[in-house]
């Protein structure tokens, strides 16, 4: 095989890192941070151009929603499953949590960002709300 016709790359870090950016679309890894622990979850964002789509490949994730509109409303949550496709429709709010193992791939527009991403900040009774349903998982 000719490796100068493939690019070959990991991400081990923490966080959300871009790995790939081609014409119109993104490809990145998510993987645990100690921001994105279920304590720690006090914003949700969406997406105001773009679905986002989550592919959990290793540990744990759950990916919670927040409904349509201004501000977050109903919120609701999945344990996502290893090799399952979540795609988070536009200008649905939403967040995750990740456990020390949890590496999530995701496919995302390349202008995804702070622009046309707005971020929400979650009441306390929100916080309680989505505390409780990611209880409920384990």
């Amino acid at each position: 095989m000719k490796k100068e016709y493939i690019d070959i790359s990991s991400y081990q870090g923490e966080g959300y890192r871009p790995m790939i950016d081609y014409e119109s679309w993104r490809v990145a890894i998510l993987r645990y941070c100690e921001e994105l622990e279920v304590q720690n979850l006090r914003t949700m964002q969406k997406h105001n151009e773009s679905d986002e789509v989550f592919i959990l490949l290793e540990g744990n994730c759950t990916l919670f929603t927040g409904g349509l509109g201004d501000k977050v409303n109903e919120i609701d949550a999945v344990a996502m499953e290893p090799m399952q496709l979540y795609n988070v429709k536009k200008g649905v709010w939403h967040t995750h949590t990740l456990d020390h193992k949890g590496t999530v791939l995701i496919v995302e527009n390349q202008n995804t960002g702070d622009a046309n991403s707005p971020t929400n900040v979650l009441t306390n009774e929100q916080i309680k709300e989505l505390r409780s349903l990611f209880k409920g998982f384990f």
